[in-house]
This record gives C-alpha cells, structure tokens and sequence, in this order.
C-alpha cells in the first residue's frame, strides 16, 4: 500500500493490526475484511483513479482503485472488495448532498459528497469577499447545508480592519446565521466550534489564506496538514491542500477539507432558487405586486422599497443580483 499521513489513531490501528502479523488483507475473521468479499466503507481522500477507503469493518485506511465508470469522491460511503494489493471499489452508495464546481473544460464536478453542514471561513486578512460569503450561503440552501460563519485569525484585527469584521458579524447574526470568532493562535472559541461540528460532516470554505488548514490542525493535533503564508505583496493565501481529505474529530463529528474551493457551480441553479438563498429578500418579495417581479424596475416591488427603507443591506442586494444575472452567461457543459 502507498505511504500516506495518517492521524495519530489511524496509526495506532495499523500498528495493533500489524502486531497481531497480519496484512491489511489478511484473510477473513471477525477484525478484518475477508478478500473476494464486498465491505462498506467511506471514501477519506481522492488522488483520482485510486482513492483511499476507510473500512466499516476495521476503520483501517485501505488504498483502492475506482471502476472506470463510478465517479467516486472523499466523503462517498462506498462497497469496496480487498484484492492482492489494492482494494476496489465496487459500488457507490446515494448521495445526500454533493457540492459541485465547474472544471477547466466548464463541466460541474464534484468535489465532496454526504455533507451535512458548510463552515464559510473568513479572516481580516485577506479581506473578505462580501460576494463571495453570499454565493456560499446560496450554495448551502440549494443543498440544504446547515452554515456558520467563521471569522479567523482574530487576533489580527485592527483599527483598519474591525470595522468591516464587525459589519459582517452584525449583518450576518441579524439573519439568524452563526457567527463565531476564533483564533488559533490564542484558541478562543474553540470548543464552542468543536459544538457545532459534532454529529455533522462539515466542510470548510473561503478564500486561500483565512486558515482553514491551521483551524483543522488545532481541531485535529495528530494531522499534518502543509500550512500556507499570507504574500507580503498582496496579501492572498497560496493554496495548501493537494486533495479533498476526510478528518474525524475525537467526538462524531467530521471534516472534510477540499482543495482551492472558492465558489460553487450555482448556474445550473433556477432564479427562485437563488432568491430562498437570500432569506429576507425571499420575506420581502411576498408582498411585491407581481409574482414575476425581478425587484428592479417594476412598480409596488416590495422588495425595493424594503431595500430603500435599509431592511435589506444594499451589499446584499448587490449579491443577489450579481448572481441572477450570471444565470444566464456561463453555459455548464454535460457530459
């Protein structure tokens, strides 16, 4: 099997299986997988034809290979059967979720499934993208994710820069959505988001640089995760993880940390869609006069004069179009 960072308890596990001088696919017996066999088991990382696979039976990490026809992601829950040397994944078990984003070739791709909960990562630096915080939560509705907010790296806040921080917190807590502060080099807060993490399978999100990598490593000591530097120059976070990899917390609760995610593929997504993924504009547009109202030019648009009264934030408002008219522009190719 291929060398790969494992977690201090991942490693214990083996070093017990390899104590009892078994191999990883010894044969049959109440601890470890029988060979010819079909095993459930949880996909915890993806290097593209092979995938490694968590076993239900042992929870030993085992390196498989993917049939040519199954389109195997971290987080499937799959069967899988022990060979010689590597396994091989045999089939896939429904989705309940899965986050996609467009390719270079402009086609929607998968890149993490089974998650049931989005943490939108943010740090003073870089300066958070309010647009891009909006698409995330759009994104959350449209695959029925719980969401937190969390601001990182508190620590560096400034005179500069806590204004615009302290904006984002009000105006995200007065929509009813989380928000939490931490810092990992000062460990505020942390287990107020270990509360929030147990019994769910999260995924973390946000621009490069917020510290995403370094949050996990202080949920999750036993990791090693390559941790990136800010550019001097501009500020901007270099991307860090190499695949999307599935961490447990000591508690139920799961992590998956995929790499270079900044946005979802939201074109494939209807208008309403989009408009249940802004909670208070949605309220408003209730009482428009027109139920076909596109809240821009038509008269008795409730949702404008909401907007005009400063019942909706005009950044917002701004989001929500910027996402309605790219709808239209960017064609998903299939397969």
């Amino acid at each position: 099997m291929a060398k790969r960072k494992l977690s201090l308890r991942q490693k214990r596990r083996i070093a017990k299986l390899r104590s009892q001088k078994n191999s990883a696919f010894a044969d049959a017996s109440q601890h470890h997988p029988a060979p010819n066999e079909l095993h459930a088991g949880t996909v915890v990382a993806s290097y593209g034809s092979q995938v490694d696979v968590e076993s239900a039976v042992d929870e030993i990490i085992y390196r498989c290979h993917v049939r040519a026809n199954l389109d195997i992601v971290t987080g499937d829950r799959v069967g899988w059967r022990p060979e010689s040397e590597l396994g091989i994944i045999e089939t896939r078990e429904h989705r309940t979720s899965e986050l996609q984003r467009p390719d270079i070739y402009g086609k929607l791709r998968t890149v993490a499934a089974n998650v049931t909960q989005m943490v939108v990562t943010i740090a003073p630096t870089p300066e958070p993208a309010i647009g891009l915080i909006d698409r995330y939560l759009v994104a959350a509705k449209l695959h029925n994710l719980k969401v937190i907010i969390l601001i990182n790296k508190t620590d560096l806040l400034n005179e500069k820069n806590q204004s615009l921080i302290h904006d984002i917190e009000d105006r995200y807590s007065t929509l009813d959505y989380p928000v939490l502060k931490i810092s990992t080099k000062q460990a505020q807060q942390k287990g107020r988001l270990e509360d929030y993490l147990n019994s769910e399978t999260s995924i973390f999100v946000g621009q490069s640089g917020v510290g995403k990598s370094s949050l996990i490593q202080l949920l999750i000591p036993s990791t090693n995760i390559k941790v990136g530097e800010l550019s001097e120059a501009e500020q901007k976070g270099r991307h860090t993880t190499t695949q999307a990899t599935l961490y447990h917390l000591q508690s139920q609760g799961k992590l998956i940390d995929s790499p270079g995610i900044r946005e979802f593929g939201l074109w494939h997504a209807s208008a309403d869609e989009v408009l249940n993924g802004f909670k208070e504009i949605a309220y408003f547009s209730q009482f428009c006069k027109f139920r076909n109202c596109s809240h821009t030019n038509e008269p008795n648009c409730a949702v404008r004069e909401a907007l005009g009264a400063g019942k909706i934030h005009s950044e917002r408002f701004a989001s929500f179009q910027a996402i309605i008219s790219q709808l239209d522009q960017v064609a998903i190719k299939s397969d």
